[in-house]
């Protein structure tokens, strides 16, 4: 069972991205995945999340520059970042919870999680 985070990179303001999130060892369609940033000395943030239906959910913080879909053929969850900014750079993570694993929400138990990739967003 593993998530796979991938596609940050260095982007000057008002640049764009796609993480994508490859699921393997499980049926991905069943499964809500979220999306988390954290950077050094603060805590995880939730940022977004798409459920097993596709309903999606979105901090205030990136709500209308970032967008989730997810394609259950290719087993991958995609978070679209556009208008970027300084305050964006952070790693960001996907993640699923195998307990309560359909639907979104900030306080599930979110028990497994990838790597993580690094997005810098500078100039």
């Amino acid at each position: 069972v593993q998530l796979q985070a991938s596609g940050g990179g260095l982007v000057q303001p008002g640049g764009s991205l796609r993480l994508s999130c490859v699921a393997s060892g499980f049926t991905l369609d069943y499964y809500a995945i979220g999306w988390f940033r954290q950077v050094p000395g603060k805590e995880r943030e939730g940022i977004s999340c798409i459920s097993d239906s596709g309903s999606t959910d979105y901090a205030d913080s990136v709500k209308g520059r970032f967008t989730v879909s997810r394609d259950n053929a290719k087993k991958t969850v995609y978070l679209d970042l556009i208008n970027l900014k300084p305050e964006d750079t952070a790693v960001y993570y996907c993640a699923t919870d195998f307990y309560d694993y359909a639907n979104c929400g900030w306080d599930k138990r979110w028990d497994t999680w990838g790597q993580g990739t690094q997005v810098t967003v500078s100039s």
